[in-house]
């Protein structure tokens, strides 16, 4: 069985996209900027994640009972990279939503 932030790291991604495939259905994941978005989100998490874990001097330090132990760049979890993906994605989708809620309310 996973560390429970390693289950938990998988969880959310998948129940994030399960959640706009199944019932947001906004298309956000059609979209080129959405991935652009992605990845300058991730491209800001990999020096800010790197610098918090670097291996010797870390600022933030996970239990090792905790997580895969799996660590990539840099020494950042890899399990980070799920919770990253995760909430910039919840994030824009309930944005998305909301806005999409406007226009149909605002627009009949």
């Amino acid at each position: 069985m996973p560390a429970e932030y390693t289950a938990a790291a998988i969880a959310a991604p998948v129940a994030v996209v399960a959640m706009e495939l199944l019932a947001l259905r906004t298309g956000l994941f059609r979209e080129a900027r959405y991935w652009i978005t992605v990845a300058i989100a991730l491209a800001f998490q990999i020096p800010v994640d790197g610098w918090l874990t670097r291996a010797g001097r870390p600022i933030v330090q996970y239990s090792g009972d905790a997580v895969s132990g799996i660590r990539f760049p840099w020494n950042i979890p890899i399990e980070d990279f799920g919770f990253g993906f995760a909430l910039v994605t919840l994030t824009l989708l309930l944005w998305r939503r909301q806005t999409q809620r406007a226009k149909v309310r605002d627009h009949g």
